[in-house]
């Protein structure tokens, strides 16, 4: 369809009813998905508080109460004795998502997001904080966005240090296999992230360089025999295979030793503090697209990089202010990078590195090469904002305006830091002052 078909009159009023029918029915959806969550978290009630007189226990009271609704809704009583207990915590120890859940402001998906990030939370004040954090950004961002502002909003209020948590965590690595059908099987493997994402990366340059040489071959020679026609995840198994089989192993016996052999390309956020001070409490980096991860991991891996951007971002608001580099080059990319993070069009976490930097006004039309009208898109909303109705424009700030064809506005705000955390948040655990010298 045509950008001129698309802005007809007729069909953008159309379109606009389209939309507003079905906001409307996804808000009712949401609405009947929180009655339901209501009704189980009252089944769990009564399962506490009422159990059968033939029950003896608190473990069969519960099965008993899923096993009765099981059988209403026609599915396993394992799932809805699950069900239940989700509801009982999101009633219980969430009560404000629980709340903007009920009125329709958050979707399921949001809800499960919020009661999976802030469970771990210890204490009531710690997630009630977590939820006045959080759930404004619910309200205005997209699922896969919230996934991580979520995450890195409450591991600030956890009462356990990341450091001493992945410190326990990384006793259980190992390696196991899982059978499965037709003479297959998995190799699983449960590591530090940055290990894992790094061997992943890995494979991923060697398979397409295999690819694209049994290709270049296949071409100069006129060969079909070289064609290469294994899809990228079969490449990385076979590659995977050939490595542990075939390859000699260097005996890396630390962390320190197999992090060194990292070469992918990594964006991570690490507070400076975490770069010198080897306490417990320092606070986690952020390894961009994945999570947090321990300052002795960051430290690591930012001794073994080349070059590395710096932000300085407001210690309150955590906008990015300014960016500077090492080794100087290309300073407004960089900054854009490091402001925008991901395509800026609502709701896409494409990474910023993996987009096309955009003229918000074309060059072609006199737009300048300013920060005020760059901004990150991925391929995909490059090409929307270009050939269809749909127009973008700076309101200052990093703040992007999208309008619809049905002349709706979205603004998209620029995460500039993965959380925002007010100064009162944080206060009571930042370092106490060196006392007077008098």
């Amino acid at each position: 369809m045509t950008t001129s078909a698309m802005t007809s009159p007729a069909l953008n009023v159309l379109l606009d009813d389209v939309a507003t029918t079905l906001g409307s029915v996804d808000q009712t959806i949401n609405q009947m998905m929180a009655v339901k969550t209501a009704l189980l978290a009252t089944a769990a009630r009564i399962a506490d508080d009422e159990p059968f007189d033939s029950v003896d226990s608190r473990e069969m009271s519960h099965r008993a109460v899923a096993t009765e609704l099981a059988a209403v809704l026609r599915i396993s009583d394992r799932a809805v004795e699950a069900q239940m207990g989700d509801a009982a915590l999101l009633v219980n120890a969430f009560p404000a998502t629980a709340a903007a859940f009920g009125a329709g402001r958050i979707s399921y998906a949001h809800m499960r997001i919020i009661l999976a990030a802030g469970q771990p939370i210890e204490t009531a004040e710690g997630r009630a904080r977590f939820e006045k954090i959080v759930l404004p950004r619910a309200e205005s961002e997209s699922p896969n966005r919230l996934r991580p502002f979520a995450k890195q909003a409450a591991e600030r209020l956890r009462e356990v240090s990341f450091t001493e948590r992945h410190s326990e965590a990384r006793e259980r690595r190992g390696v196991w296999v899982r059978e499965a059908d037709d003479g297959m099987a998995e190799l699983v493997q449960f590591g530090p992230s940055a290990l894992i994402h790094a061997e992943h990366d890995r494979l991923t340059q060697m398979a397409f360089a295999q690819k694209t040489e049994n290709k270049r071959i296949a071409k100069e020679s006129k060969n079909d025999d070289f064609a290469d026609e294994r899809m990228m995840a079969q490449l990385r198994c076979d590659i995977l295979s050939d490595l542990i089989l075939t390859g000699v192993p260097k005996g890396h016996t630390t962390t320190d030793g197999l992090l060194g052999e990292i070469q992918a390309h990594i964006d991570i956020t690490v507070p400076a503090l975490s770069l010198t001070d080897p306490d417990a409490l320092a606070a986690p980096g952020h390894l961009e697209g994945i999570g947090p991860i321990d300052p002795e991991t960051a430290r690591i891996l930012v001794g073994q990089t080349p070059g590395f951007d710096r932000v300085f971002t407001d210690p309150v608001s955590g906008t990015v202010v300014a960016v500077d580099r090492y080794r100087p080059s290309a300073e407004m990319r960089r900054y854009l990078r490091a402001r925008d993070r991901r395509c800026r069009f609502p709701g896409c976490r494409m990474l910023a590195r993996l987009c096309d930097g955009d003229h918000t006004i074309d060059h072609a039309l006199g737009g300048p090469t300013a920060l005020s009208n760059l901004a990150d898109f991925c391929r995909r909303h490059h090409v929307t904002k270009h050939c269809t109705p749909w127009k973008v424009r700076q309101l200052g700030g990093g703040l992007l305006e999208w309008t619809s064809p049905t002349g709706r506005t979205y603004v998209d705000r620029p995460p500039g830091v993965a959380t925002h955390v007010t100064f009162e948040d944080i206060q009571d655990r930042m370092p106490d002052p060196d006392p007077a010298p008098f």
